[in-house]
């Protein structure tokens, strides 16, 4: 996964940031913004990922998320849920 910010020169503003995603079910590769992803962080990396729905099949998207996507992921404004466990 990665991201791309784009810049617009009209008042300074900040595009969305678009993430590069793939389905595993319909093999389609396209660029979704960040608020069409959720993260969920848990105790263990079980409980790690983030989601999506695929644009071209519908299906709902689950992966695991290590400290890299974590931080690709936050750092561009998705949505974060942290587990507890208790």
């Amino acid at each position: 996964m990665t991201s791309t910010m784009a810049t617009t020169a009209l008042a300074g503003m900040t595009a969305p940031v678009l993430f590069k995603a793939a389905c595993p079910d319909c093999r389609g590769r396209f660029e979704l913004a960040s608020d069409a992803f959720r993260l969920a962080i848990g105790g263990s990396s079980r409980t790690t990922f983030y989601s999506f729905t695929c644009p071209d099949c519908r299906r709902a998207v689950r992966k695991p998320a290590g400290e890299r996507i974590i931080e690709l992921l936050t750092g561009g404004g998705v949505r974060t849920l942290r587990l507890h466990t208790g």
